[in-house]
């Protein structure tokens, strides 16, 4: 007799946390293999690349959810990166000097380049984060008079990523949208700001949505970046290499034993599957080999993309099924035309 099992998404805090804890690993490694497998050029546009597609699908809509619309642009732009940083995890701190002044820094462990991985990174990489997003805001707002001032960088071994929005007396030429002035120092202190008071389930669901949101956009900027074949190449080297590397942890986050997991691999899988906020189903058949059923790619929504994108994102899945000794094949895909993705587990 075959059974079915169908994942919820209406509350799963652990599936969230899990699929945050490997989409945050999984682009720190996708930026690492492009530096060390096409290259610190390539990794620098996929790293402009992947934050300017992300500024303009979250930049506006992340201003009115925090209530920043209203403040001077300085001011809205700095804590703006505060606010929307700290509810992914992630150590920023506002530092106030005027409404046409204001500072932010990002603090040491950087969440996107965490242990070890930030000796690996090049400078260039992290430069090109902010002309990405920082240097974007003012062309965004309408205010061609706004701009970024970077004035440390942790990937030149300092004690941070500092920088203020500026708003000049003159409007600013694209180049001198960020600027560097390394050793300026702001005269003020650290100031809190207190975080929407959103309830606990929410907050997790945002924080899975802030590491979501960076898979969403670095994979398709890898298509552009270095072509479809390499990306698909690249892509799954990366992910497999994350989805084995983090397995324990990921399933220490779901409440397994990572060693000897009570729960079947088909329906961890689908777990995961399911915290993106959209079912999954397993169908468990006599002889024991599993279907798993996704039918809409939530992480994708509104793209287009190229089924290299497919290829490179399934390697996470390859991965941790590797750790089990599991086999995981792909029966059907819905970004080539099939009514779902459908993976056979055995």
């Amino acid at each position: 007799m075959t059974a079915e099992t169908t994942l919820s998404t209406d509350d799963d805090p652990a599936g969230w946390a899990a699929l945050a804890e490997l989409y945050h690993r999984y682009l720190t490694g996708l930026l690492l293999a492009t530096v060390t497998r096409i290259g610190t050029a390539a990794a620098t546009e996929l790293s402009f690349q992947t934050f300017r597609r992300q500024h303009l699908e979250a930049f506006l809509p992340g201003l009115r959810k925090l209530g920043l619309t209203d403040l001077p642009h300085a001011v809205a732009c700095a804590q703006y990166h505060v606010l929307s940083n700290a509810l992914g995890g992630v150590r920023v701190v506002w530092i106030p000097e005027s409404d046409t002044k204001s500072w932010v820094r990002y603090l040491p462990p950087r969440w996107i380049f965490d242990g070890t991985a930030v000796c690996a990174v090049p400078t260039e990489v992290s430069r090109a984060m902010l002309h990405g997003w920082h240097g974007h805001n003012g062309v965004t707002l309408g205010n061609d008079r706004l701009g970024f001032v970077c004035t440390m960088l942790t990937t030149d071994a300092q004690p941070g990523l500092e920088g203020y929005y500026i708003e000049a007396d003159r409007p600013l030429a694209p180049e001198e949208r960020v600027r560097f002035s390394p050793g300026e120092r702001p005269r003020g202190e650290p100031v809190a700001l207190p975080l929407p008071s959103w309830d606990p389930a929410r907050l997790a669901k945002v924080e899975r949505n802030y590491a979501a949101m960076y898979v969403h956009t670095i994979l398709p900027a890898l298509c552009s970046v270095v072509g479809v074949a390499d990306a698909a190449s690249v892509g799954r080297t990366a992910a497999r290499q994350i989805g084995m590397q983090y397995h324990p942890a990921i399933m220490t986050l779901l409440g397994e034993d990572p060693d000897r997991p009570a729960v079947p691999f088909a329906v961890r899988f689908a777990r995961l599957l399911a915290a993106h906020g959209t079912p999954a189903t397993v169908r468990t058949d006599p002889n024991g080999t599993a279907g798993v059923r996704l039918d809409r790619w939530k992480l994708f929504d509104g793209q287009d993309v190229h089924p290299a994108v497919f290829e490179a994102w399934n390697g996470l899945w390859e991965g941790m099924a590797a750790m089990e000794g599991v086999q995981l094949w792909v029966d059907a895909r819905l970004d080539l035309g099939d009514d779902a993705f459908v993976w056979r587990v055995r």
